[in-house]
């Protein structure tokens, strides 16, 4: 088995300190290397498909490779549905989509007891959160009882119906879109709810050229679908998140992660900043995106990057800040810069 390089000196404070990781110490994890071939190649796989948007993607795969839940949130028709059939597709995860409604029942999501006619006596019938990737599509559009029915499978991976519990298949992944210009007929998500998401982000739109280029590749392939092959299977792409465990983060970063999320709470626009889930969440996330980015080992890039994503949905903002419409996402920047990165790390 091969072993990757050395850090060199530049990396210097970054170095493996308890030991380089191979996969040997854990069974169920990839070693660094065959991680590291397996997300590119999903990377590389979903981004034939979604063009023009490999930051965006590499984000929300970090988010599942940490073993996270998505929220996307952006106008319609910017590739949020695409872009998690195709990373199923590529990652070799079932995939079902559930477009939520007003009208959607927490059975029509979890499954619910019928009579079998053979037996006569009731049978669990799975639902279609029975899968490794769930679309939850407008998840905002369901009342709040449909809402905690997806709550639980999110946070405990489980069903529970009749007082039976039902174990969801590893691993369960929910990607939930919500549409940021229409509130009729919506119920937004509480905060106890946003907070069961890892990260936040938008896709956005396209640029001139990626987007020139979306339609010189439709007319090519004279097909609206793009056929994507697997990298991997459900059970490799587990191994996959069992390897963040081994990414080293110095202790002075742990103190980073700490120190960021602190500062959110004493913002004066926010009324609650970040809950400690955050704290974890910036942890997890920095060990994915050092995996994306080929390295055993977390940088303070790799926290400050995906920090916004992480932890600017779990803040509230106080009455004023609202009443004047001030984005989130720009109190935890000024919470970011007013932290002091760690020198040597």
């Amino acid at each position: 088995m091969t072993t990757s390089p050395k850090p060199s000196a530049e990396q210097a404070g970054h170095a493996l300190r308890p030991g380089r990781y191979t996969g040997d110490e854990d069974p169920a994890a990839l070693p660094f290397e065959e991680a590291v071939r397996v997300t590119e190649g999903i990377l590389d796989e979903v981004c034939r498909a979604v063009v023009g948007k490999r930051e965006v993607v590499r984000l929300i795969l970090a988010g599942l490779i940490a073993d996270g839940h998505i929220l996307l949130d952006d106008v319609p028709g910017v590739a949020k549905t695409l872009t998690a059939r195709s990373i199923a597709a590529a990652a070799g995860l079932d995939f079902s989509r559930v477009q939520f409604t007003p009208d959607v029942l927490p059975a029509d999501i979890t499954g619910s007891l019928v009579l079998d006619l053979a037996t006569h006596r009731p049978e669990f019938r799975p639902g279609p959160v029975f899968t490794n990737l769930l679309l939850a599509d407008e998840v905002n559009r369901a009342p709040a009882k449909t809402q905690a029915a997806l709550l639980e499978a999110m946070q405990e991976r489980q069903v529970t119906a009749d007082g039976v519990t039902h174990k969801l298949p590893p691993p369960f992944l929910v990607i939930a879109t919500q549409n940021p210009i229409e509130s009729e007929g919506t119920y937004p998500l509480p905060e106890a709810q946003l907070d069961r998401f890892l990260l936040r982000t938008t896709m956005g739109y396209p640029a001139q050229s990626d987007e020139l280029k979306l339609l010189a590749d439709r007319v090519e392939r004279r097909t609206d679908e793009v056929a994507l092959s697997a990298v991997c299977d459900a059970s490799a792409f587990s191994a996959v998140q069992r390897s963040l465990e081994h990414v080293y983060i110095d202790p002075r970063l742990l103190e980073y992660c700490v120190a960021i999320v602190r500062a959110t709470r004493s913002e004066a626009q926010l009324a609650v900043g970040s809950s400690p889930r955050g704290t974890l969440a910036l942890v997890k996330l920095a060990r994915a995106a050092a995996l994306l980015s080929a390295r055993e080992f977390v940088g303070p890039d790799d926290i400050r990057s995906i920090a916004v994503p992480a932890l600017a949905h779990r803040v509230v903002l106080s009455d004023d800040a609202w009443a004047r419409r001030v984005n989130p996402d720009d109190i935890v920047r000024r919470a970011i810069d007013r932290v002091s990165v760690p020198q040597g790390t």
